[in-house]
């Protein structure tokens, strides 16, 4: 695919990661990035709600094990999304939130401009695992892989990517965790443990 986009350059960053299905919402901040999920022939699953898009790339995280992407417009959109990015982050299961921004002259303004959230990336740092800007195009593949990286090294965790409207032609923020080995059975052990706990209490 010829990248002539920012939106272009993020899709084309997620294929190279082997990513071939998206669940969204679009909007205004993000119409490109959808053209480029359409022009890239990528399965995009719609929802009536953002909360149930990341719901939806979780669930299809779990139950993969690949890492599940979902795009939702900024400010609300991406609130909205909260709920499902820090259930990724407490199950460490590796889901990607791609995103947008107000455009670049009302960067940072406070103006109210349309889903305008004051600093989202800072907000975003809060509760992922990593949070950065996309400044111009020629740095989507970059960023992107580097997004990849940071949610599936060390221990895995969400991560955010930012764009700034006007220069990349489309939103781009992302969140991921995956489990760590052994979460399964360390669960099983802590139930365990909560169990005997019961039973003891019980007894006393």
């Amino acid at each position: 695919m010829t990248v002539s986009s920012g939106g272009e350059a993020i899709v084309s960053g997620l294929i190279a990661h082997g990513v071939d299905t998206v669940f969204g919402l679009p909007g205004a901040q993000i119409y490109g990035l959808f053209d480029a999920f359409q022009q890239a022939q990528m399965k995009v699953i719609g929802a009536r709600h953002e909360q149930a898009c990341g719901y939806m790339a979780y669930g299809y995280a779990r139950s993969t094990g690949r890492p599940g992407v979902f795009s939702v417009v900024p400010g609300p959109g991406v609130l909205n999304a909260g709920a499902a990015l820090l259930t990724a982050f407490g199950a460490n299961v590796p889901v990607l939130c791609l995103t947008g921004q107000v455009p670049v002259p009302f960067l940072g303004k406070g103006r109210g401009h349309l889903h305008e959230m004051p600093d989202q990336l800072a907000t975003l740092r809060t509760f992922v695992k990593w949070a950065e800007r996309i400044e111009y195009p020629d740095a989507a593949p970059t960023l992107v892989s580097r997004a990849f990286q940071e949610m599936l090294s060390g221990r895995r965790g969400p991560v955010a990517r930012g764009d700034r409207r006007g220069k990349t032609a489309g939103g781009f923020s992302c969140a991921a965790a995956r489990s760590r080995a052994g979460q399964g059975r360390r669960r099983a052990d802590r139930e365990q443990q909560d169990a005997d706990d019961i039973r003891r209490q019980r007894c006393n």
